[in-house]
């Protein structure tokens, strides 16, 4: 039995489900996404409250029923709220600016990186953070990740891009040769 799938999930108000066989679309204020129902889930919704369940009780059937459940949950909370990603940019010299929607990174190399987020993902820039947001929460992270893997904090200074909050833990550098004669 699924912790997860077993909760019921309520629907807030201004959030529109429409179940269909295979798809399940979910539209709120902020947009709508589609998610394909994964196999052996069955959804049921009464009252503006949606509750996943099985038709099966084989470990397939269990493993994707609090995956279904979650992803819904994350696909309501996504189109009435949103997710973001905030990172950092640290180091002398890098620098983060936006062409149009096209957000160029100054990295320490021979050449700017472009990176060309997708229609749904809004970055913006705030002197050296740059926060990733949208309805999709894979792809806001994936975007940031994508982002980060550019130039990955290095432990010795910590310079590079790293997500806020995040620890890096710092090395020793090399120790000074002294006249241990």
């Amino acid at each position: 039995m699924s912790k997860i799938g077993k909760k019921p999930i309520t629907i807030p108000d201004g959030t529109d489900i429409k179940i269909n066989e295979n798809n399940l679309s979910v539209s709120g204020k902020k947009g709508s996404l589609i998610l394909k129902v994964l196999p052996y889930i069955k959804i049921k919704l009464e009252n503006e409250i949606l509750t996943v369940g099985t038709d099966n009780d084989i470990k397939q059937a269990r493993s994707n029923w609090g995956t279904m459940r979650a992803l819904i949950q994350n696909a309501i909370i996504g189109v009435n709220e949103g997710f973001s990603k905030n990172l950092e940019i640290e180091g002398i010299g890098y620098r983060a600016t936006m062409e149009g929607n096209n957000l160029t990174l100054n990295l320490g190399f021979s050449h700017p990186v472009k990176i060309i987020p997708p229609a749904e993902i809004i970055i913006s820039i705030e002197k050296n953070m740059i926060k990733v947001s949208g309805i999709d929460k894979g792809l806001v992270g994936k975007i940031a990740s994508d982002i980060r893997a550019t130039k990955k904090p290095e432990p010795y200074k910590g310079k590079g891009i790293r997500y806020q909050g995040e620890f890096i833990r710092r090395k020793e550098g090399k120790k000074a040769a002294g006249a241990t004669k």
